[in-house]
C-alpha cells in the first residue's frame, strides 16, 4: 500500500510517500519539505495566516516533486494521510482540504494522523 503523506500544521510543508506494503517497516519512495523559517523571521515568530497561505503555494508542487522522486504518479497512491491536529487551524486546514480533495477525486481512503502520534512513531 502506497500511502501519500501530507504535514501542514506550522510552518513547515512536507510531502512524503511510503510503500507500507510486504514488510513491517514502510519503505520511504520519496520526500521534500519547504521551511518558512526565513520567511517568519521578520516577525519573531510564526504568523498564521502567512504560514496557510505559503502551504497553499508548496503543498502541490511539493507533491509533484514527490511523486518524480518516485518514479509514480497519482493514480499510483493508495490512500492519502494528512495530520489533523495540533497545530494552527488555518495550517491545518490546507492539508486536510488537499488530502480530502486528492482522496475524493482519486476515490481512495483518506486518514487524519495527530502530529504528536506521528513523532513517537518515527524512527
Amino acid at each position: 500500500m502506497r500511502i501519500l503523506g501530507i504535514e501542514s500544521s506550522c510552518d513547515e510543508t512536507g510531502v512524503a510517500l511510503v510503500d507500507a506494503s510486504g514488510s513491517a517497516t514502510p519503505r520511504l519512495l520519496g520526500h521534500a519539505l519547504h521551511s518558512q523559517i526565513e520567511m517568519h523571521q521578520a516577525y519573531g515568530g510564526v504568523v498564521p495566516e502567512l504560514a496557510s497561505r505559503d502551504h497553499i503555494r508548496r503543498v502541490l508542487p511539493l507533491t509533484d516533486a514527490v511523486l518524480g522522486q518516485a518514479g509514480l504518479t497519482l493514480a499510483d497512491v493508495d490512500a492519502v494521510a494528512h495530520t489533523r491536529g495540533p497545530g494552527l487551524a488555518g495550517a491545518l486546514l490546507v492539508g486536510s482540504g488537499v488530502a480530502c480533495a486528492l482522496g475524493f477525486a482519486l476515490e481512495k481512503p483518506v486518514l487524519g494522523v495527530h502530529h504528536l502520534e506521528g513523532h513517537l512513531l518515527s524512527p
